[in-house]
């Protein structure tokens, strides 16, 4: 998984358009993109986008938050049509993720879905709250199969002005960057990194993305149909990788009691090879 297209859900359009792309994953949104007035009726739509998905791509679905006393509706609406996942926004640590795991263990069994199927991925730091609780990972549901950092909100709930200049992120945006990776890591789950705002800059994106797979993100939210392709390449390692990471591992197979092997001239260990091992993994997919 590379690639998470957010698709708008009350648009079919968007959605016909969004399933021609390469995206390994659709996420059908039922809440910034929906006018409030327009929330309920989005639900129906999102049930029929599940119904007429593609069998390429995996399709999860934005609920509302666990405040706004929408996400029970939105499950109601949606579980009948078996999404891959659900991704949870302003999520604020293991209690959060426990909750919707109980509702989905109640949906799962309502619908006839396989128990514990249904992923949970969190948008992990819309919130100064859900900062401070990303280190709040120990015994949460093992549905939990990524966190997702976002800046928008966080803006607004900081009181600052922006969260960028000339592109680049400020101190207390990279701060909850670098945080929801390392918890993503130490749950073992997927790290995926923020969209993109700036729609035509695809340089800045490539720039970006390839950034966010070498600090270790494994995928990446995007925004835009033409967004797609180029986080795609971006997220598959370089043949400069795979050749060093083949050369890694064939020293190791070679010397298999060895804790050290020494490539070029350098003497590389064993978290050299458990790094080339996640490169070469990343190559298949």
């Amino acid at each position: 998984m590379r690639s998470f297209l957010f698709v708008p859900g009350d648009s079919l359009r968007k959605f016909e358009s969004a399933k021609k792309t390469a995206a390994d994953a659709l996420i059908l949104d039922l809440e910034d993109s929906i006018a409030p007035e327009e929330k309920v009726s989005a639900r129906r739509t999102v049930r029929e986008m599940l119904d007429a998905r593609s069998p390429s791509q995996r399709n999860y679905i934005r609920v509302n938050a666990l405040d706004t006393g929408m996400t029970l509706g939105d499950l109601a609406a949606v579980m009948p049509g078996r999404p891959d996942g659900i991704v949870l926004p302003k999520c604020a640590g293991a209690a959060d993720v426990n909750r919707l795991s109980l509702y989905l263990d109640a949906f799962e069994a309502a619908v006839g879905i396989e128990h514990g199927s249904t992923r949970i991925v969190t948008v992990a730091t819309e919130t100064a709250r859900a900062v401070l609780k990303l280190l709040d990972f120990e015994n949460m549901s093992p549905r939990l199969w990524g966190m997702m950092w976002g800046a928008e909100d966080l803006a607004a709930s900081l009181g600052a002005s922006r969260n960028r200049t000339a592109g680049r992120f400020h101190g207390p945006f990279l701060l909850a960057r670098d945080l929801c990776l390392i918890s993503a890591a130490a749950a073992g789950v997927v790290a995926i990194d923020t969209i993109a705002t700036d729609i035509n800059d695809l340089d800045a994106l490539r720039e970006e993305s390839i950034a966010a797979r070498q600090d270790g993100f494994l995928a990446k939210a995007v925004i835009h149909p033409k967004h797609v392709d180029v986080v795609n390449a971006a997220f598959m390692p370089t043949d400069e990788e795979i050749a060093w990471s083949e050369k890694v591992v064939k020293a190791f197979n070679e010397n298999p009691t060895s804790g050290v092997v020494k490539i070029d001239g350098k003497m590389i260990d064993k978290p050299h090879l458990r790094a080339a091992e996640k490169i070469l993994a990343l190559r298949g997919r």
